[in-house]
């Protein structure tokens, strides 16, 4: 999964033509979706726009803004819709890369390590672009964005992002062995965090027995963090940043092993089950 290149005469020059493949690697996975990466980022923006409206719109109708967090209430729907995409975007992208056996493995600098990668950071760059243009867009022609700790709350993102990564290992490495589990199973977890993942409230506000349906859920504690690291009216005291942290970790790590087992035992005719 890692091996190195032997074209190269150290490791210096080994995690730079790494570093090189993977570039290549990640605007291929970029372009993959669309021919025309604008037209890709597009789209993107508009599936979360789309979100947008319709959470708003549903909050609106059902007085629910009232629960929301003092301040401006988009941003307040945007943090969670943010993360969520980003979350199952990347678990996705991950889902779907290049196996062992497929026959971009057959180019001797190619390994699944290039192809997982290059299609999380291909997921990571689409998710943190549509974010800044839509907030840029908001900033300009609405009213401008106030976040009190941007890093932080970019942090979460990230966070997010890698807790996708671990998932979507996971998910990977049961692909091969279990095709049809794994993509209802994806598109299931994808489907339940619409609700498991918080974005439609604040941790702070749930009963105890709600709270408990929602806090084994790692992306429910990124979401309620981000949110108060952005309003300045909001301090979560049911959430951390530990626990979703630690799981993704462990997600990875269950993740890789899995991928290393399945790798040494590929077969050409996977290609046919899927």
């Amino acid at each position: 999964m890692f091996q190195a290149d032997t074209r190269y005469q150290n490791k210096a020059q080994s995690v730079v033509g790494i570093m090189e493949v993977i570039y290549h690697a990640t605007v291929r996975s970029v372009r993959k979706t669309h021919a025309n990466p604008l037209v890709g980022l597009l789209v993107n923006m508009f599936q979360t726009l789309v979100l947008v409206f319709v959470f708003y719109i549903m909050y609106s109708i059902l007085g629910l803004r009232g629960s929301a967090i003092r301040g401006d209430f988009l941003i307040y729907i945007m943090s969670g819709i943010f993360l969520y995409m980003t979350h199952t975007k990347t678990m996705s992208a991950v889902v779907s890369s290049e196996g062992p056996a497929s026959p971009m493995m057959q180019h001797a600098p190619m390994t699944t390590f290039i192809a997982i990668t290059s299609a999380a950071l291909g997921s990571l760059y689409i998710q943190v672009l549509s974010a800044i243009v839509v907030l840029f867009v908001y900033d300009v022609g609405f009213q401008p964005v106030v976040i009190t700790d941007p890093i932080a709350t970019f942090g979460m993102l990230l966070m997010a992002w890698f807790s996708g990564v671990a998932v979507g290992m996971v998910f990977l490495s049961l692909k091969p062995w279990f095709p049809q589990f794994v993509s209802v199973a994806s598109m299931i977890y994808a489907r339940a965090n619409m609700i498991a993942s918080g974005k439609m409230f604040v941790a702070n506000t749930l009963p105890y027995t709600m709270l408990k349906m929602f806090d084994w859920n790692p992306l429910f504690h990124i979401i309620d963090q981000a949110r108060g690291f952005a309003f300045v009216n909001y301090n979560p005291h049911y959430s951390n940043t530990t626990y979703p942290l630690v799981v993704a970790i462990t997600l990875l790590m269950i993740g890789f092993m899995g991928e290393n087992y399945t790798r040494k035992h590929a077969s050409i005719s996977w290609g046919a089950r899927r």
